[in-house]
């Protein structure tokens, strides 16, 4: 169910509040949701899944992502999601998305793109695409 991308982040496709503590009990200390409200019919609120983290005493960050891409705000507010205590766990509907922030935020981190691009294929993602991006990010 969650695919590990490194030691600090495993990512998912949507999850519900009583996955939570199959999370926990994996080591996660915090859930990133990475999904817009509303983005499907019969998928659990934010604040459920944020209600669900505290609950088990786990972190929370909301950093909605939709089709039209990713914005700087973005990847600086995933940035400072993983710089908690962790591992995290980041979601959207598929995991694509949140395999994409951190990618991008690791790049802005300035981790090496191939780097990024491997971890990111050894859990089933391809990040060829944002390659240029990342690079551009590391500056």
């Amino acid at each position: 169910m969650f695919r590990t991308l490194d030691e600090t982040i495993m990512v998912a496709g949507q999850i519900q509040p009583e996955d939570i503590a199959t999370a926990a009990a994996q080591g996660v200390r915090m859930i990133v949701n990475n999904r817009p409200d509303d983005e499907q019919a019969g998928q659990p609120s934010g604040a459920a899944i944020a209600a669900a983290a505290e609950a088990a005493g786990l972190g929370y960050a909301h950093i909605p992502v939709d089709h039209s891409g990713f914005s700087a705000e973005q990847v600086e507010a995933m940035t400072a999601a993983l710089a908690q205590p962790g591992p995290a766990l980041a979601f959207c509907r598929s995991g694509t998305r949140s395999t994409y922030l951190w990618a991008l935020a690791r790049g802005a981190a300035g981790d090496p793109p191939a780097e990024i691009a491997a971890k990111a294929a050894n859990a089933g993602y391809d990040v060829s695409a944002l390659l240029p991006m990342i690079d551009k990010l590391r500056g």
